[in-house]
């Protein structure tokens, strides 16, 4: 269920799809340089406003503007090639989320297919071995670095398959299962913090309820019932997208109590906006259809801004995530990373590639070769976006 008209695809089977397409290598087509701007009558530039979007004012000093497309600099291209993820030969490993220090994978091999969480310095741990290895896929995963675990299967090839959600313990290497959904809802996105698994499932009637539940054990607490979609975390909330009338619009709880609370006033205004993602300080979102545009805003910032505008970057865009000044989306055809300090955005994977930029880490997935012929083989890798080099600014 999503309540923009079109669900969020799940990383995993996302990954799926864009994996079966053919790549040689990182090599991206000619960017477009022009900034998305429009000329204003003093000679300067602002951004070009999607419809339905207000057209912000020209940035002054230190606010964001619209930004270009620039080529994939070498010490990215390096970087990333140096932080492959390493995984067993005799097993095939699609990206499912990833964060400081760790990595979720499924691998399947000949001994079956398994829920694998890779810390940065050793070998997969098995989170769970799942019980139908054609059918049952790894779709999400959260994990807080230190103990608790928390990700969710899908027990069939489509959406509307049902799912179980389960916490591992890293203390014992078990894992067990918290909740399982047979109804439509939103996908799961489970996301552990303090010690507490969140999560989002269909309780029936088009409607679906936000869940906390310790992970140590204990009954879930129903926090809100709505026709709503994932719940995300940002910073010290808890938030999700939900039906207000005949729009949706934002809602949250706080982390720490669990009680309903107040987002920034630009952010509380926004009505019929998908795929909003935040790291606490950054907001990103696509608002528009006809003319869909990546908008974002910093606290502090005195409205959100259009940052990008421009096709093919802009053509359905989805899957958008943030973390720091990078924000990263996917298209039908590849993804893109943006660059918030530099103005600039490139294209960050082959055709079909995915990226994912969250809590520090960049992570991007792609094939080498075709993914359903023989020989073709996945390569998944993750660096610390921090330690990245700001990419070119526009015009260099």
């Amino acid at each position: 269920m999503g309540t923009s008209g079109r669900p969020a695809l799940p990383v995993l089977l996302l990954t799926g799809i864009l994996l079966a397409g053919c790549s040689s290598g990182r090599a991206a087509p000619d960017p477009t340089t022009a900034p998305d701007r429009a000329a204003a009558a003093d000679g300067t530039t602002a951004p070009r406003a999607p419809s339905g979007v207000a057209s912000p004012t020209r940035p002054g000093p230190g606010t964001l503007a619209a930004a270009c497309e620039v080529r994939l600099p070498a010490a990215w291209s390096s970087a990333l090639d140096a932080g492959e993820v390493r995984t067993p030969s005799a097993e095939r490993a699609v990206l499912t989320d990833t964060g400081p220090g760790w990595t979720a994978v499924q691998l399947s091999g000949p001994g079956g297919r398994r829920a694998a969480l890779v810390p940065a310095d050793g070998a997969p741990r098995t989170l769970l071995r799942l019980a139908d290895p054609v059918e049952h896929q790894l779709l999400a995963a959260d994990f807080d670095g230190r103990r608790w675990a928390a990700f969710a299967v899908l027990e069939g090839r489509t959406l509307d398959s049902p799912w179980s959600l389960y916490v591992w313990d890293g203390s014992t290497g078990r894992a067990r299962r918290l909740a399982r959904a047979d109804r439509p809802g939103p996908l799961p996105h489970p996301v552990v913090s303090g010690g507490t698994v969140h999560w989002a499932q269909g309780v029936g009637d088009g409607k679906a309820t936000v869940y906390a539940a310790p992970a140590t054990g204990g009954a879930p607490r129903a926090l809100h019932t709505g026709v709503l979609d994932t719940p995300f975390t940002a910073g010290g909330l808890l938030v999700w997208r939900e039906a207000a009338g005949t729009a949706t619009r934002l809602a949250a709880v706080s982390l720490t109590g669990l009680r309903a609370a107040a987002l920034p006033a630009p952010l509380a205004g926004l009505r019929d906006v998908r795929s909003v993602v935040s790291d606490g300080t950054t907001w990103a979102w696509v608002a528009g259809e006809s003319e869909p545009a990546l908008m974002v805003w910093r606290t502090g910032d005195a409205r959100p801004t259009a940052v990008v505008t421009r096709s093919p970057a802009v053509d359905g865009m989805d899957q958008l995530r943030v973390s720091g000044r990078l924000v990263t989306w996917r298209t039908p055809e590849t993804s893109y990373a943006l660059d918030l300090g530099s103005g600039s955005y490139t294209r960050i994977t082959p055709a079909y590639g995915y990226a994912q930029a969250r809590d520090g880490a960049l992570a991007v997935a792609y094939s080498l070769g075709n993914a359903k012929a023989n020989g073709s083989r996945p390569v998944i890798q993750v660096v610390d976006a921090g330690r990245l080099p700001g990419l070119p600014g526009c015009g260099r």
